[in-house]
């Protein structure tokens, strides 16, 4: 466990290392504070002598990563679109460790349980660390003090952010795709491992030193769309099988069945109505959860009734958002990863349903991204505290067991909800302190809960719309005392004093500390 840092206190009063892994490090400093200046990073240049015939097909995975360079301390990427089905990621650090190599840093855009194989390379010293959202295992390892070096956990757009600026250089991005052709053009929209997009690797396909496509479908050049273009790829490797199609599709795309959860979508949705957010022409996004897709069906029997329809919707896709849009209540589904079957199908046919990708979505750093033109987002959360700050990567006990994702970045929308229950297994949501802090409280709008709905009060335009409305419409400090009346007050985690992981800020500055639980 990495040791060597001081703790200094940032612009929300927690307390963060000086430095992540002997790298100096910037303390939050509050909501567009933290003002850059500089160029973006540039990978190293390639020669078309290097390709001379234009097929870039190596026999093996193993070949592409040592003609790659590959060799200790080294920065290797991978990407989620596979989610628990993925198989890239053991393959690559089997075949590392194989090779002797160690202190590999692994940069996912994500990891999932299907990757407890990489714990043993963690012990072993083939990898040193993450940096990447962590989900089961995985957080439970790095949460007991088990890693080398601190992880470092970002969003969609944050992780385009380190890279496009330099802060994180990948010396090796390996791309899983559903299909691809000998020259490296590659998308994830056909083929027995078809994710659906594949914008999560672009940025690894841009400013990586080498760039390996890895596929189980091979079609003639070109293959088309292209959302990796084979002038960024070095290395094309054709195996038996690079992802399990049934763990591709995502397990949260199923509305929920859970009375406490639908009267939850219920009252969003009928928040959303009461203060005029659902209108002719307005936009939202609602995440995949089982909550958030029951609000996406609420909105539709809203929109429905009152003959209107809207600009867009920003996805992950599903089956609901793609029988919106082909009903005609959406114009457009804006789409940042896909859960099922039907958004992939909805995007290799249609062309309103259209690719995004963090550069466009979600960086900070940038000239705008379209998140900011989103009129309402639902998100959820692990914790709340009555400052309307919010966690969603750890749970009350202290346990990193969830990502990031775009969950940052999304509440620079217009007006951000959280629908959440008051208690989970007993356990208030709503807390004094946010175990980890993920998000500030005066970028989250509304909480919605089955027991009342808190508005910011830095929101007043909402909180005018909503007299006399009949909602139930309470304070937070309201909502946080009728939920310990049930359950209690919740109970700190047993932490230690180390930091195991920080949590950047969409910025790159570091908002938190992830502390050691101690068992």
């Amino acid at each position: 466990m990495y040791t060597n840092y001081k703790l200094v206190k940032n612009a929300a009063g927690r307390l963060v290392p000086d430095n992540v892994n002997g790298e100096a490090a910037i303390p939050f400093m509050g909501v567009d504070k933290y003002k850059t200046e500089g160029r973006i990073y540039g990978k190293k240049i390639s020669r078309i002598a290097d390709y001379p015939n234009g097929d870039k097909r190596v026999a093996t995975l193993r070949d592409a990563l040592i003609s790659s360079g590959l060799r200790d301390g080294m920065t290797i990427s991978t990407h989620h679109h596979f989610r628990n089905g993925d198989l890239l990621a053991n393959m690559i650090f089997d075949i590392a460790h194989e090779l002797g190599v160690k202190g590999l840093r692994w940069f996912p855009s994500a990891s999932f349980p299907c990757h407890e194989h990489l714990i043993q390379y963690l012990e072993d010293g083939t990898i040193s660390h993450i940096e990447g959202s962590m989900n089961g295992p995985l957080g439970h390892y790095c949460s007991t003090g088990k890693m080398s070096k601190m992880a470092v956990l970002r969003s969609h757009g944050g992780r385009y952010q380190s890279v496009q600026d330099g802060e994180v250089q990948i010396d090796i991005a390996v791309i899983g795709a559903g299909s691809a052709d000998l020259f490296g053009n590659a998308n994830g929209l056909e083929g027995p491992s078809a994710s659906g997009l594949l914008g999560f690797a672009l940025a690894d396909s841009e400013y990586a030193d080498k760039v390996i496509v890895v596929t189980d479908n091979l079609k003639p050049f070109p293959c088309m769309p292209w959302q990796i273009q084979g002038n960024n790829v070095d290395y094309v490797v054709v195996v038996d099988k690079v992802g399990i199609p049934e763990r591709i599709v995502s397990g949260t795309t199923n509305v929920t069945k859970s009375p406490d959860r639908l009267l939850l979508a219920e009252m969003t949705a009928k928040f959303c109505d009461e203060t005029g957010l659902i209108k002719d022409g307005f936009s939202f996004q609602a995440g995949a959860g089982g909550t958030s897709l029951s609000v996406g069906n609420y909105f539709a029997e809203i929109m429905r009734k009152k003959g209107i329809k809207a600009s867009f919707a920003r996805g992950g896709s599903n089956k609901y958002l793609v029988e919106m849009l082909e009903e005609g209540l959406i114009g457009y589904i804006l789409d940042g990863q896909t859960f099922d079957l039907d958004g992939i199908a909805s995007m290799r046919d249609n062309p309103l349903h259209t690719w995004t990708s963090p550069f466009t979505s979600y960086n900070y750093h940038g000239k705008g991204n379209f998140a900011q033109l989103v009129d309402v987002v639902i998100l959820g959360a692990t914790e709340v505290d009555v400052n309307f700050n919010a966690n969603v990567v750890t749970h009350s006990d202290g346990y990193l067991l969830h990502g990031i994702g775009g969950w940052q970045n999304c509440l620079y929308s217009k007006t951000v909800i959280l629908p959440l229950p008051l208690f989970r297994d007993r356990i208030p949501v709503i807390v004094d302190e946010v175990t980890t802090l993920c998000g500030p409280g005066e970028l989250i709008d509304v909480i919605v809960t089955e027991r009342g709905i808190a508005i910011n009060p830095l929101r007043t335009d909402l909180l005018e719309k909503v007299q006399g409305s009949g909602l139930p419409i309470k304070t937070i400090q309201e909502l946080q005392v009728e939920a310990e009346q049930i359950c209690g007050k919740a109970q700190k985690p047993k932490l230690g004093d180390e930091v195991v992981a920080v949590i950047k800020w969409v910025d790159g500055t570091i908002i938190d500390s992830v502390k050691r639980v101690i068992e």
